[in-house]
């Protein structure tokens, strides 16, 4: 509790001197009291009450002017996500195996999902999650398949990266990655449309729009060409990051660049979707490489968190100014009533 005018209550000794001094001024000198001594005692020794009642009319009154307080502090975190539309290669080459740092290995498959779980969650050391993004999961061999909408649910997603399969069959086997991206950008196009059947305001404050497309190959199904998607990322404003998880040696990551001529044409193919569109284009070759990768994008691509601080303030003043009046309704009531003193 505090005042916002505290000032006010130094008046307080003032107004108590002016009701003590009004109460003892009051009255009528006589020479003796000795002929009423054996009278009984009246109302009059109940007079102090005016005074009390008086003096606690100014204090609620001067604490009232004083304005009272209560304040209460409050924060809000708002934060500015970004949607994210995760594109895996789920054909019959991701099956091949991959070394791990600390020995053994573990096929292309498994490390995607496993580190895939990591961007969107977070590892609690090097990757920090993306709990403020929407984000969608498609996956494709010779054909492209919505595992997931965009969605805020991730631990729901990140189970749903668990459960994917390769796909090995022949009739299923492939790389469609352009059919993939197309139909990521539609979906991440369409988020306007979205926004209008949801008021959800963390939706509504989804802006960038990025894809991160994960293949082992070059594309070889599908309806739409790699180079056609890229101009419609291009054309909507939509970042593609794009990832070549290949047997070529070396680690590319933030601080190595490596020349075109030692890439294959369907990393170049790559490389050139991502210039296109604003991303980076980055080989893994083996685990480290590839979760350097998704480092790099997760601090490309971070969400705008703001803070805001405000105090709630409630005022209390209506509180002694009802008492104030209560008390001088009453010395009023009192005194033209019961302690009425004849003039």
């Amino acid at each position: 509790m505090s005042f916002a005018y505290p000032w006010v209550l130094l008046v307080f000794p003032l107004a108590a001197w002016v009701a003590l001094w009004k109460s003892s001024s009051t009255g009528l000198t006589v020479a003796s009291l000795g002929q009423w001594a054996n009278l009984e005692k009246g109302r009059a020794r109940y007079l102090w009450l005016l005074t009390a009642l008086e003096l606690l009319f100014y204090g609620g009154l001067l604490i009232a002017l004083a304005r009272p307080q209560a304040g209460s502090s409050e924060s809000i975190e708002e934060a500015e996500g970004i949607a994210i539309e995760l594109l895996v290669d789920v054909s019959s080459s991701m099956d091949r195996a991959i070394d791990l740092p600390g020995g053994g290995s573990k096929t292309r498959m498994e490390i995607a999902k496993e580190l895939l779980e990591q961007f969107i969650l977070g590892d609690g050391e090097r990757l920090t999650g993306r709990s403020s993004d929407l984000i969608g999961l498609i996956s494709f061999a010779r054909y492209a398949d919505t595992r997931s909408p965009l969605t805020f649910g991730h631990k729901a997603l990140a189970q749903i990266v668990g459960s994917l399969e390769i796909q090995d069959r022949p009739n299923e086997d492939g790389t469609a990655y352009g059919d993939a991206l197309t139909l990521a950008c539609a979906r991440l196009e369409n988020l306007d449309e979205l926004k209008s059947l949801n008021a959800s305001r963390k939706l509504a404050e989804i802006e960038s729009r990025i894809v991160v497309l994960l293949t082992d190959g070059e594309n070889n199904s599908g309806n739409h060409l790699p180079l056609e998607a890229a101009g419609l990322a291009k054309q909507w404003g939509i970042r593609v990051y794009t990832i070549s998880l290949g047997d070529a040696g070396g680690v590319q990551g933030i601080d190595k660049v490596f020349e075109e001529s030692e890439f294959s044409t369907a990393e170049l193919t790559l490389q050139r979707i991502s210039d296109e569109t604003g991303g980076v284009f980055r080989r893994a070759p083996n685990y480290e490489a590839l979760k350097s990768i998704y480092e790099e994008i997760d601090s490309l691509e971070r969400s705008s968190i703001e803070t805001r601080s405000f105090e709630i303030v409630s005022e209390w003043y209506w509180l002694p100014l009802t008492l104030a009046l209560l008390f001088l309704c009453g010395r009023m009531i009192l005194q033209t009533t019961w302690l009425r003193v004849a003039s």
